[in-house]
């Protein structure tokens, strides 16, 4: 890289971030955070941005049938995205989309850094010698129809497209009716085999979802695994009546049962040594002054090993669990890992830390499928993630995108 490449970097980083900024995000009101959900205006925006700022590098775009994005750098003897051998490419990329008032960095941050990569190896005169993607997954967040990594999931036949294309957001608005208005065919939505195979190698940067590397003075990580996780849905039912004149001891209130489902799962999560949250409840009917005829709330579930996850979700089956999704342990390639150290050691001048994320993303999704693939943590300064808290330095953005330019080149040299 020039002498300079890491205060390009983060400039470049930063820029792009701005421009991402105000879509989905009001100025005035910046504790609200960022809301981009998938297949609304706001995501038809960024993958705008997206489509924009990769035809900007020369790149070649291309829609796959679930509607993830891909935008390849060719070597010189192919034309066409379509003439990509299998088990030749080297892919990189995140997603746009955020959960209700996320932060800047969880998602776009590792978008951004692929394209200043490419940005900087061109600025080198490097020119790759086989195929090189940036993917724009589409909704990896799961917020508008509740199975995260839903672009990934479906792409590499995790998920059916029949059990996609039933989903609904909470409007009402079918999944199906979604892709349509964002030009993705129902029709033809499903995994794409083909594509997969291309991908010998896969990279995803993200913004540390945690706080392990401030403690350890660490601009970058390298991820190792990802806990296993999942999200549960609970219907508690009770009888609606009105608040002020039905006696304590005729009501029915699903919110009692509610009371104990949460203070159950803390106290699992706690004694069995996970993590779980109730965080999206939806009261019926929602009245001040009406005793509610049902509550639905949704569980997340994670824990270091399968059986810890187990153990939380045996002390919560009473319940009446009813899954939604389920992701088991994934361990990332560990030779791609050892690459991506080096690239850290090579960007940074000093050892990144090898850790684990209790977090999900398309890159496990892509690793459990078969494809080789590893993560590049950039490190939080809050350690605060899917809210307005995030935050990570100019500084260390710039240096991760420095990092993955080095990966780059040396899983290219890689046969």
């Amino acid at each position: 890289m020039l002498p300079d490449a890491a205060a390009r970097a983060s400039r470049r980083v930063e820029s792009l971030l701005r421009e991402l900024d105000p879509i989905g995000h009001e100025a005035a009101h910046p504790e609200a955070g960022y809301h981009r959900a998938a297949w609304t205006p706001e995501d038809l925006q960024l993958r705008g941005w997206f489509r924009d700022r990769a035809e900007g590098l020369g790149l070649r775009l291309e829609q796959d049938r679930v509607g993830n994005l891909w935008a390849w750098w060719l070597p010189e003897n192919l034309t066409d995205p379509s003439e990509i051998q299998p088990g030749t490419a080297t892919t990189c990329g995140s997603h746009l989309d955020s959960v209700p008032g996320g932060g800047r960095y969880d998602g776009p941050l590792g978008v951004v850094s692929a394209l200043v990569a490419v940005e900087l190896l061109q600025q080198t005169g490097w020119v790759p010698a086989h195929p090189l993607g940036i993917v724009c997954f589409s909704d990896e967040e799961g917020a508008r129809f509740r199975i995260a990594c839903f672009g990934s999931r479906v792409l590499t036949g995790a998920l059916s497209p029949e059990r996609a294309l039933a989903c609904t957001a909470e409007d009402g608005t079918s999944l199906a009716s979604a892709l349509t208005a964002g030009g993705v065919s129902p029709a033809n939505y499903g995994p794409d085999p083909s594509l997969m195979a291309r991908i010998r190698g896969h990279v995803e940067l993200h913004v540390e979802q945690g706080y392990a590397l401030a403690p350890a003075a660490a601009p970058l990580g390298v991820a190792t695994a990802i806990w296993p996780h999942g999200r549960w849905h609970v219907a508690l039912t009770g009888e609606a009546n009105h608040a002020g004149t039905t006696p304590l001891e005729r009501r029915d209130d699903p919110t009692l049962r509610l009371a104990d489902l949460i203070r159950t799962a803390r106290e699992a999560a706690e004694e069995c040594g996970g993590v779980a949250t109730v965080g999206k409840i939806l009261v019926t009917p929602n009245g001040v002054n009406v005793i509610p005829s049902q509550v639905d709330a949704w569980v997340d579930v994670r824990a270091p090993d399968e059986a810890v996850l187990d153990a939380i979700l045996h002390r919560l089956e009473d319940f009446g669990l009813e899954r939604e999704s389920r992701t088991p342990a994934t361990h990332f390639d560990p030779t791609l890992a050892e690459t991506l150290g080096d690239a850290c050691i090579a960007a940074t001048g000093t050892a990144a830390p090898h850790i684990p994320t209790a977090a999900g993303h398309d890159a496990g999704i892509l690793q459990d499928a078969g494809v080789p693939s590893g993560m590049l943590f950039v490190r939080s300064t809050t350690g605060a993630s899917h809210t307005p808290a995030e935050a990570a330095t100019e500084t260390d953005c710039g240096l991760g995108a420095l990092a993955l330019a080095e990966a780059i080149r040396q899983l290219e040299r890689a046969e």
